[in-house]
């Protein structure tokens, strides 16, 4: 939150303002109410001028000389607690603070209660726990784009090949949010977590690369197979680089099933997908392959 105060024409004036994008500056003005309202009318109509040249909403908020006193936390969560555009004086702040604020802390337990719970909600395929939580976040104030990114990161871990147009559609998510901005935008990023906690779930594809990457820390640089590698020049070619190998397209199924993997390291099995979703489809392209490989002595 960034404080600055100044005098205008002898009243004394201090404003704070958090900035959380450019669409949705908060500002809040603390005012000595004991002098003329009119008088802080001319500076404020001046000022509010020049900052709605650069921002596209400004929520403004008078209060009474006992709140500038309090700490900035406080004063943040009357700033939630208050209505866009009110103005009220000390005998109203005891109203305001009773109403209830979203207890909600980026850097604290809230933060990451809530994005947990909207991950795993979106996990267990309940639509309806995921759009909670994502209007709790929303409501608290926290970054639409954080969320987008959470969201494309639920579809790669928690959906995968299940659906690979989840992906696609968070994607668009995100691109429809920086397009339309706020408040329009984040109804795109609803309706991708609906999406996603309404399709198939396969986390197959997280497990076969975090295997993958053990794998290959584990065995260090091993050389592929010669059969695979380029042989540009004689000497590569006397070596037996490139010598054997099938150009799959000619293969009958476009299939050769040769091996791949390093002569040191053998056959690996990574990806295991499960009869969900379009992943059912994969297993059987999967197991046919599997099959050819073994038939023809590969």
């Amino acid at each position: 939150m960034l404080r600055d105060s100044l005098r205008y024409g002898g009243l004394p004036i201090e404003f704070r303002w958090k900035r959380r994008r450019v669409a949705r500056t908060r500002l809040l003005l603390f005012c000595d109410v004991s002098r003329s309202m009119d008088e802080y009318a001319a500076f404020f109509l001046r000022f509010a001028a020049a900052v709605l040249r650069r921002l596209w909403r400004v929520e403004a908020f008078l209060f009474a000389n006992d709140i500038v006193r309090v700490g900035d936390r406080w004063a943040e969560e009357v700033w939630r607690a208050a209505r866009s555009a009110e103005t009220f004086d000390a005998a109203k702040l005891q109203e305001v603070v009773q109403r209830r604020a979203p207890i909600y802390d980026k850097k604290q337990d809230g933060h990451y209660n809530l994005i947990s719970a909207l991950h795993k909600s979106v996990r267990g395929s309940d639509p309806d726990a995921a759009l909670y939580y994502l209007a709790r976040m929303l409501d608290a104030g926290e970054d639409p784009l954080y969320l987008a990114r959470r969201v494309v990161r639920m579809a790669i871990e928690d959906i995968g090949m299940a659906d690979p147009q989840a992906l696609v559609i968070c994607n668009a998510a995100k691109d429809a949010f920086d397009f339309l901005g706020h408040p329009e935008g984040e109804l795109a990023i609803a309706q991708a977590v609906i999406y996603l906690a309404t399709a198939p779930k396969s986390n197959a594809t997280y497990k076969a690369f975090g295997a993958a990457m053990r794998t290959a820390k584990e065995g260090g640089s091993l050389l592929p197979p010669k059969h695979i590698l380029n042989s540009p020049t004689r000497l590569m070619k006397s070596e037996g680089y490139g010598s054997g190998y099938e150009y799959d397209h000619d293969a009958a199924d476009a299939f050769s099933g040769q091996d791949y993997f390093p002569e040191a390291l053998g056959r690996q099995k990574f990806y295991d997908p499960p009869e969900r979703g379009f992943e059912r489809e994969i297993r059987k392209r999967l197991e046919y392959w599997e099959k050819l490989r073994k038939e023809r002595g590969s």
